[in-house]
């Protein structure tokens, strides 16, 4: 009996290791079938992530965006050298001292034409009385300014040149907020053809410049920029160049400090404000003929003027438009086209919207009248 106990307990023992052995077998098998299913990747498929709908479809990481990097260096390697540091030497000055020199101003700069035109911004510009750029490779050459536009904040300068490389305009229109852009300038006018990369944070921002318009349609991007960086290209990852960087914003409401504020002209108005200054010089601008006050809500109250949003006509050129319409000094401009001016809508950029030589409806109040007048724009020019 003693014996028969021992070879039972060895058969139980023998049958649960075959038990296991068969387990772990058929447990691998399972785990090999199941990697093997669709919808469960393997390392070197692309990796799909889940989603929080099970009937949506499921975003799929492709080769294309792994390679950002790739695409980055490779559209810097193209764009790169027609990127150029815009030097404006400024008007020397008299002062207690004598005359001292004037110093510099410096920004960036697109090629855009095998003719040597180059964009950049108005505020690099506009104050000087000599111009050179500095091209990629470092040598330093001569510009003379073609034109500028102070309402879009563009300028078009020209190098006598072959140019080194020409840079291609994108649809700006077709930017989305998320596409990634890189801008590249010269930071501090030292820091040549430094490249940063962002995304597009929005579009269509308006921005008020505080000299009684705004600037309309802005890109706004969280790609660094800085002083230096203005008039420099925001460029996709098509090596299009989709906008200029123009501005940052260093401080929000209330004082707060902010980062990650940039702000780019789209390019298509780019485009179209370039092609007029390469062919005339200057951008065609209507205007009425008056100096004028902006009135506001604040305004109003403090001097008890019969309404909260318009324009003060505080005097009228003669022969203008304004004088052959009948407009008067002390007269208050509400609306054009039945506009209505106010804080969204500022008289320059309402007027901008119309051509020289276009007819427009002024609501004026003069007193305790109110009158239409029809004004035909004349085209003013810098």
């Amino acid at each position: 009996m003693k014996w028969n106990r021992i070879v039972f307990a060895i058969l139980i023992v023998a049958l649960a290791l075959c038990s296991t052995l068969v387990g772990a077998v058929a447990g691998g098998l399972a785990v090999y079938r199941s990697i093997q299913q669709p919808g469960l990747a393997l390392a070197t498929q692309p990796a799909v992530i889940p989603t929080a709908s099970p009937t949506a479809t499921p975003f799929v990481l492709t080769s294309d965006a792994v390679t950002v990097d790739t695409a980055i260096t490779q559209v810097v390697e193209h764009v790169g050298p027609a990127v150029v540091t815009v030097i404006a030497q400024l008007p020397d000055r008299l002062s207690a001292f004598g005359l001292v020199s004037g110093g510099q101003s410096t920004g960036s700069g697109i090629i855009i034409s095998p003719d040597g035109y180059l964009v950049t911004n108005n505020h690099v510009v506009e104050d000087g009385v000599e111009f050179s750029v500095v091209l990629a490779n470092g040598e330093e050459i001569p510009a003379t300014l073609q034109g500028r536009d102070q309402f879009s904040d563009l300028a078009v300068l020209k190098i006598d040149i072959k140019p080194p490389a020409v840079a291609a305009f994108g649809n700006s229109d077709a930017l989305k907020p998320g596409e990634t852009v890189i801008a590249i300038g010269s930071p501090l006018g030292d820091f040549r053809n430094t490249v940063t990369v962002g995304v597009i944070s929005a579009t269509g921002r308006t921005l008020d410049t505080g000299q009684g318009y705004l600037m309309q349609d802005m890109i706004q991007t969280d790609a660094a920029i800085n002083q230096g960086n203005s008039g420099g290209p925001l460029v996709n990852l098509a090596g299009q160049v989709v906008g200029i960087n123009t501005l940052i914003l260093r401080t929000g409401s209330g004082g707060n400090v902010v980062e990650g504020l940039g702000f780019a002209i789209p390019s298509n108005t780019v485009q179209a404000v370039a092609e007029q200054l390469i062919a005339h010089g200057v951008v065609a601008r209507p205007y009425l003929g008056i100096r004028w006050q902006a009135i506001t809500p604040r305004i109003a109250r403090i001097y008890d003027l019969p309404v909260e949003w318009g324009i003060f006509v505080t005097e009228v050129q003669p022969g203008s438009p304004a004088e052959q319409a009948g407009l008067q000094a002390g007269d208050i401009i509400e609306r054009i086209n039945g506009v209505q001016l106010d804080d969204q809508h500022p008289y320059i950029n309402t007027l901008f919207k119309y051509q020289a030589g276009e007819t427009v409806t002024l609501d004026v109040t003069r007193g305790s009248q109110k009158l239409q007048l029809t004004v035909k724009l004349g085209e003013w020019t810098p």
